[in-house]
């Protein structure tokens, strides 16, 4: 029930910060709507610790900041080797063994290494998942252990 009411608070929430309208009408169709949403995630059966991950919220919170470092930092090393005229790149593809433990946990790694420019997860199976980089280079500075460790903190590990 808890993880009900937390889902809707955070719908309702993020519907306030899309419309930008108060009025009566309008908040009530917010929480109307927000209201039927949880009620058919109840009757599918989707709000658990895995749809709705209320405890990772905080975790995630801390997260966010340095991965956005880091997707900043990769998008200037990026722009510089497109922009150099000779466009030094040597892509590689490697397997990568992840410590996340559950689905959830994966998929926050996973998307952490999409979002950086420069490198793809190209599939995951299990714990190993197949990264491809731009730049042999990239691989070699332990930023892919680094965000492992903290998708592992993210995840509660």
């Amino acid at each position: 029930m808890l993880r009900a009411f937390g889902l809707g608070v955070t719908l309702f929430a993020f519907w306030l910060a899309l419309s930008g309208h108060y009025t009566p009408m309008l908040l009530g169709f917010g929480v109307g709507s927000c209201a039927l949403v949880v009620y058919l995630s109840h009757r599918m059966g989707v709000i658990d610790e895995e749809g709705v991950p209320l405890h990772t919220t905080l975790r995630m919170l801390a997260y966010l900041p340095w991965l956005l470092k880091e997707i900043l930092v990769a998008n200037i090393v990026v722009a510089k080797v497109i922009l150099s005229p000779d466009m030094q790149i040597s892509p590689r593809m490697v397997s990568f063994r992840g410590s996340q433990r559950s689905d959830l946990g994966r998929a926050i790694y996973a998307n952490s290494i999409t979002l950086t420019p420069g490198t793809i997860t190209t599939g995951v199976s299990g714990n190993d998942f197949e990264i491809h980089a731009l730049r042999a280079a990239d691989l070699e500075t332990g930023e892919e252990q680094a965000m492992d460790v903290r998708c592992s903190r993210v995840e509660g590990n």
